[in-house]
């Protein structure tokens, strides 16, 4: 009744494939993206090492965030194979609809569907942690209930990942606050402070050989970003943590575009256009000895 649909179709020997069915002027007109069987490396989607050290935690909760169509399920793809590949234990998926398939290598994993094999997230995240699981992905945080179970099953000793539409670390953890009632607030804070591992956030960006690199702002926990977790009067300061801790593996997404700039896979006028503060930027870059677009 809504005019569209999104799911995910296999067709034997050809492979599996993101489907959008829609209506448009009277008609059907539909759009297939073909997708992949196991999850690309961190060295193939354009991941730093700080992505590995993240997804080398036992516990706690991740969240990688960006706008539709910036890459976060492959970026969480790519953090499944890689525990796959490097870890026995056992992964339980949640997905709407499932994009990658990943065959058992050193983990097990179970991936579940919305409407195929679970009604939604909450029910399946429920279910999910009666079924014994190490890893849990759920695809998307919607709403309040979601997100409380996904902290606390990060507090209990799972390591669970999601994802949320939010466009930087500091909107991030203001989003997950704001699923509450005021009167919630100061005890999510503290939970999310002492559960939360890390953000990635990211921008889809061209490169010079007509492909895309994520731009990554990345967020490590420490007790410098706890603190102003825990603090709303302090919670603005993030991006400023960030700035300064590179020594943790962060960056803000204006390092991570003047990165690729230096590493000439990003043109100047390219990440011009994906910057957060311009003037900043154009400092950075003159600090680096590089030219300012025209």
């Amino acid at each position: 009744d809504s005019g569209e649909i999104d799911f995910a179709y296999s067709i034997p020997n050809v492979g599996r494939f993101r489907v959008n069915v829609f209506r448009q002027r009277g008609s059907v007109s539909m759009v297939l993206r073909k997708l992949r069987f196991g999850g690309p490396s961190f060295e193939e989607v354009g991941l730093p090492d700080a992505v590995r050290k993240i997804a080398d935690e036992h516990r706690g909760l991740i969240l990688v965030t960006g706008p539709t169509g910036s890459g976060k399920t492959t970026t969480l793809a790519a953090m499944i194979d890689y525990i796959n590949k490097t870890k026995p234990v056992h992964i339980v998926t949640v997905e709407d609809p499932i994009e990658v398939l990943h065959k058992d290598e050193m983990a097990s994993i179970n991936q579940r569907e919305i409407g195929n094999d679970t009604m939604d997230f909450l029910v399946a995240l429920r279910a999910a942690l009666r079924q014994d699981p190490d890893v849990i992905l759920i695809g998307e945080m919607r709403d309040t209930e979601t997100v409380r179970a996904a902290i606390a099953a990060a507090e209990t000793g799972h390591l669970v990942m999601s994802t949320l539409h939010t466009v930087d670390a500091t909107e991030t953890i203001n989003r997950v606050i704001d699923f509450f009632p005021p009167y919630q607030q100061k005890q999510v804070r503290l939970a999310l402070a002492g559960t939360l591992r890390g953000i990635i956030c990211q921008r889809l960006v061209p490169t010079v050989d007509g492909g895309r690199v994520p731009g990554l702002e990345i967020l490590i926990n420490n007790g410098r970003v706890a603190e102003r977790i825990s603090d709303p009067d302090k919670t603005h300061e993030i991006k400023d943590v960030i700035q300064d801790g590179a020594f943790y593996g962060m960056v803000t997404f204006d390092q991570s575009l003047l990165k690729l700039v230096q590493e000439g896979k990003v043109t100047v006028e390219d990440a011009f256009q994906a910057v957060s503060n311009r003037h900043d930027f154009e400092l950075a870059m003159q600090q680096a000895g590089l030219p300012l677009p025209v």
